[in-house]
């Protein structure tokens, strides 16, 4: 069985076993584990490590996890990959995020692990994973570094930790890890693809970001006026009311037509806090929302009509969609989108493809 997924709502070590049990007879080359912050990371990653030896083993906390064709909550989810899937896997813990971010030692090793320059794989068959602690603020500054570095695509997740918004972790080679992030290097027998949908349109107006603090993730003023009251003006409401809109109407930076949703967080005086970075004078659309569950299904669905078949995907999906989906008690439709399909996911504190954003479903597709 090229992949296999499980899940476990039991506590551990059961919640392990039944992870191995569900695996069968896939002899897997790597894992990847979601687990509900009810879950010690660092027995976590230790029980997992020593369940699959051989294996590449990694993973993150959760604020929600996806497995089985399902939206679930204080579970462990994993994913199975075998050698018909992934030729090769490097796995690198880069540390201490909110000092000065490197990724150099991490890709020393992919290239030591690949007997290969980095420049010199080939982007169809070679694919990044990117997990981060999601409290860590580090997110801009480690996608540049590997952006930087490498025209291979990574994707990937911010770590989560149910809502408490107190310590989220990533694991790699038995342990646990705050301040850091895993990335993982993979070789794909037969290629991958990476759909992004984030079920937003632009209405059209826009905001142009004449005042930021960006490493505090904070718009100043947009237009030269206030950010709170340039923001309300937008969408014709009071000041005061702002906050009850951020989640329906957040901004977002247009490429090629296409949205990178940034969403604001909080109103702090006359400023507005964002969930992702602003650069100075960037231009901003003011969004609305569509239907998050008749836009994954179309975005899926169209995927496996072009391919013919999907082999497994991993979604990595913002909590504030997944509030979203908790509010209209639509959990069970997004979840049956992937019944058919090998598939896990997260809830994440903000997604990593070509950057940082929020709000989006990033979603790796293996061939």
């Amino acid at each position: 069985m090229p992949i296999a997924t499980g899940y476990s709502t039991r506590t551990l070590p059961q919640a392990v076993c039944d992870l191995k049990n569900q695996c069968k007879n896939c002899k897997p080359r790597v894992v990847i584990c979601f687990g509900s912050s009810r879950y010690d990371p660092a027995e976590l990653s230790a029980q997992m490590e020593a369940a699959f030896p051989g294996a590449c083993v990694i993973g993150c906390s959760t604020a929600g996890e996806i497995a089985g064709g399902k939206m679930l909550t204080d579970s462990v989810v994993a994913m199975f990959l075998d050698v018909t899937i992934v030729e090769e896997a490097c796995a690198a813990v880069v540390e201490n995020l909110r000092d000065e971010v490197s990724v150099s030692d991490a890709f020393s090793q992919f290239e030591q692990h690949f007997h290969a320059p980095i420049s010199s794989l080939d982007v169809g068959r070679h694919v990044g994973l990117v997990l981060i602690d999601g409290l860590s603020g580090a997110e801009e500054r480690l996608m540049e570094k590997i952006g930087d570095r490498t025209d291979l695509f990574f994707v990937g997740g911010s770590a989560g930790d149910d809502l408490k918004f107190k310590s989220t972790h990533v694991m790699a080679n038995g342990k646990a890890y705050g301040n850091a992030a895993v990335l993982v290097l993979l070789r794909l027998k037969n290629g991958f693809d990476i759909v992004k949908t984030q079920s937003f349109k632009t209405t059209g107006k826009r905001l142009l970001a004449t005042k930021v603090d960006e490493a505090r993730r904070i718009v100043i003023e947009f237009d030269g006026k206030p950010a709170v009251e340039a923001y309300a003006q937008a969408l014709n409401i009071a000041p005061k009311d702002v906050a009850t809109k951020f989640m329906s109407h957040p901004l977002g930076l247009m490429i090629a037509g296409e949205p990178f949703v940034r969403s604001p967080q909080r109103v702090e005086g006359t400023s507005l806090v964002f969930y992702c970075n602003i650069k100075q004078d960037a231009e901003l659309h003011v969004l609305a929302g569509t239907d998050i569950v008749g836009d994954t299904r179309a975005t899926i669905e169209a995927k496996v009509a072009s391919l013919g078949r999907i082999a497994g995907l991993i979604d990595f999906q913002c909590i504030l969609r997944a509030l979203e989906l908790r509010d209209e008690k639509r959990c069970d439709q997004y979840g049956a989108i992937f019944k058919d399909i090998p598939a896990i996911g997260f809830s994440t504190y903000g997604e990593e493809y070509l950057g940082h954003i929020n709000q989006t479903s990033t979603v790796l597709v293996f061939r």
